[in-house]
């Protein structure tokens, strides 16, 4: 298997960057609306510390997903069963990677807004000063840019399984 994308596949890398960010996600986003249930504790507060690390790690993880596909381009479309197919593709690929960033960004930046220090793997960064105010605002958009998500993920999925019991264009052997 190459490690690069090809013009027909992804290569081992890009496939990794799909499904490991798939997989995270699949665990992340049920994890914190389960959070969101829970009674303020000791627990709670353990469980929002895996929350927020996995968050940032999905976060470094997209950009650099990001900066692999400007190395290794992603492989050309297939034929286009209806015009504007192409372009629908891509803007719910780049609407996934809106999504994805707003999700984290925001996440941090609630935490940070209700005074707390976030340990970003490679330094630790807070707010001198908290605003609950704006912590409310970023958490609406947390929740908000969730549901945009798991939309698009949705239309994703059945777009691939269109693609490939439908139309037949053996799309998901690209990235299997």
């Amino acid at each position: 298997m190459r490690i690069f994308n090809s013009t027909k596949e992804y290569g081992l890398v890009g496939k990794l960057f799909h499904w490991i960010t798939f997989l995270a996600l699949l665990a992340q986003v049920p994890f914190g609306f389960y959070l969101v249930g829970l009674e303020f504790s000791s627990e709670r507060i353990e469980l929002e510390n895996i929350h927020i690390f996995v968050g940032i790690t999905i976060f470094y993880f997209t950009l650099f997903r990001l900066i692999w596909k400007l190395i290794s381009p992603s492989p050309s479309e297939t034929k286009s069963v209806f015009k504007g197919q192409v372009l629908i593709g891509k803007a719910n690929h780049f609407l996934l990677y809106v999504s994805i960033l707003t999700i984290t960004i925001s996440g941090i930046l609630k935490k940070m807004y209700m005074g707390e220090t976030l340990n970003f793997i490679f330094f630790k960064y807070g707010f001198k000063k908290d605003n609950f105010i704006l912590a409310d605002v970023y958490y609406d958009v947390h929740v908000y840019a969730n549901y945009l998500l798991l939309t698009l993920v949705t239309l994703h999925i059945l777009a691939v399984i269109t693609h490939h019991f439908i139309f037949k264009d053996n799309i998901l052997k690209k990235i299997l």
